[in-house]
């Protein structure tokens, strides 16, 4: 991979990748995962630190794979090449919103981009379960319950989810404790 197609790819996310970081994973996985550019262990644990660490999550990990694969001027390159066309089209909005705000092919536009970015929240949802919580090379091998699931890491997930649905604290203690959790259990 070259320092263009890099930069290429993250302009191509920041564009297409409407409603976040989290809608931008499935993107990133495809540019860069599936096509052997890095490793999906790799990818996974970008993610991780990503999101534990300050900042936008499609940010971080634009900054950390192109640091990665180029240095410091492609951490810059590819998070500027991710940012430009929010940038952009974000200056076209303001512009023009006020005029089409009660225009019904912009409100209906608008309703249907929102089910996408759920859709696409959810399939990064999902290759995050798969990669920790689901083990499909271990059940495939061996059918059963305790196969199909990584069950410490399971346990970690419903105890975490558990305690934000109920006591609704900052994230980054539920980060912090994820990571005792692991250091201390697996």
């Amino acid at each position: 991979m070259n320092l263009l197609l890099l930069c290429t790819y993250f302009f191509l996310t920041g564009l297409f990748a409407i409603g976040g970081g989290l809608a931008a994973i499935p993107i990133m996985q495809q540019f860069f995962v599936d096509r052997g550019w890095c490793d999906p262990e790799l990818f996974y644990n970008m993610i991780a630190i990503s999101e534990s660490t300050p900042g936008p999550i499609g940010v971080n990990m634009a900054t950390y794979i192109g640091f990665d694969s180029f240095g410091v001027i492609g951490g810059i390159l590819a998070t500027l090449s991710l940012v430009l066309p929010s940038f952009i089209i974000i200056l076209i909005i303001a512009r023009s919103y006020a005029r089409f705000q009660d225009n019904k092919l912009v409100k209906n536009g608008l309703y249907g981009i929102r089910a996408a970015v759920a859709g696409l929240i959810a399939s990064a949802a999902y290759s995050v379960l798969s990669v920790t919580i689901f083990t499909f090379d271990k059940f495939m091998a061996a059918p059963s319950f305790f196969t199909f699931f990584d069950l410490p890491q399971l346990a970690i997930f419903a105890v975490i989810f558990a305690l934000y649905v109920i006591f609704k604290k900052h994230p980054i203690l539920y980060i912090l404790f994820g990571a005792v959790c692991g250091i201390v259990f697996l």
